[in-house]
């Protein structure tokens, strides 16, 4: 019974080593994933930051883009109350013919706008040069022939000034809407990117549980195996107290035996000798 009962602690002895060192392997794997997770953490903080920052930038620069329309509009209305003016002199004084300065400056603008902006055939891009050239050609001989007169050239001039500031206003917005385009394409960039990293993240974050989770139960069942071998060892021990006691008893009974009959001997008249006073002693009979 007690060799089988050690044999049994000895086996939970080695499983609670065995999940001991199952324990630490896993609490070091998810050391390492607690780690990973944590740099990715940080970089996608640090990627958010940055997102935030592109984005201030893009807004910055779409406020801009807002306050040079707003000025570039404002000139250009002007420049069209000076043409509207310019056209009720022509029409007063049967200036230049039907066709209005103000329409053909308009008609070139478009035309203009569309070249710089639309994608065309090489065919289509012929002719819309052309076509613009062609007005500017009309456009230059009207102004020349309004400039004879000194108020149609006063205004004209003055019609051209507002012009060119409403150009210049138009150029910021162009190179302002291109930055903001510029930062919000890199803002959407960054996000994306802080996407990815917070994935990875999260992806760490469930191996982290995944190993911690079996180092916990590896515990568990080292704390278990821990206790089973302390109530082993209850057992054990009263069981080798108990045999040392059933030993000790069985060596009084001997002596005690051995004692009584050499009692026996002794009242039957025979002598005793010194190792018989020793037993007799040592029984506790005398």
């Amino acid at each position: 019974m007690l060799a089988e009962l050690e044999e049994k602690k000895a086996k939970l002895k080695q499983q609670a080593i065995e999940y001991k060192d199952a324990r630490s392997t896993l609490n070091a794997e998810a050391s390492k994933w607690a780690a990973k997770r944590n740099e990715l953490n940080k970089a996608t903080k640090e990627l958010i930051d940055k997102a935030q920052e592109l984005k201030k930038l893009r807004d910055e620069y779409n406020r801009n883009v807002a306050e040079a329309k707003q000025s570039r509009d404002e000139y250009n209305e002007k420049t069209n109350e000076i043409y509207a003016k310019i056209d009720e002199i022509r029409k007063k004084y049967n200036l230049t013919g039907d066709r209005s300065i103000r329409g053909l400056r308009r008609e070139i603008d478009h035309l203009e706008f569309k070249q710089q902006t639309e994608v065309l055939s090489p065919d289509k891009e012929k002719q819309l040069v052309e076509r613009i050239s062609t007005l500017s050609s009309e456009f230059k001989a009207k102004k020349e022939q309004m400039e004879k007169n000194e108020v149609l050239r006063d205004l004209l001039n003055e019609a051209q000034a507002l012009r060119d500031k409403a150009s210049e206003y138009h150029e910021s917005v162009t190179k302002y809407a291109e930055l903001a385009q510029e930062y919000h394409d890199k803002m959407i960039s960054t996000f994306k990117e802080a996407d990815q990293v917070r994935a990875e993240a999260d992806a760490s974050h469930r191996e982290f549980v995944k190993a911690q989770e079996a180092a916990d139960k590896q515990h568990r069942e080292f704390i278990r195996t821990q206790r089973e071998i302390r109530d082993f060892d209850k057992v054990i021990t009263g069981l080798r107290r108990k045999n040392r006691e059933r030993r000790e008893d069985k060596v009084k009974a001997e002596v005690k035996r051995e004692a009584e009959e050499i009692l026996t001997h002794f009242r039957q008249g025979e002598k005793l000798d010194t190792a018989d006073l020793l037993r007799l002693q040592r029984s506790g009979l005398v």
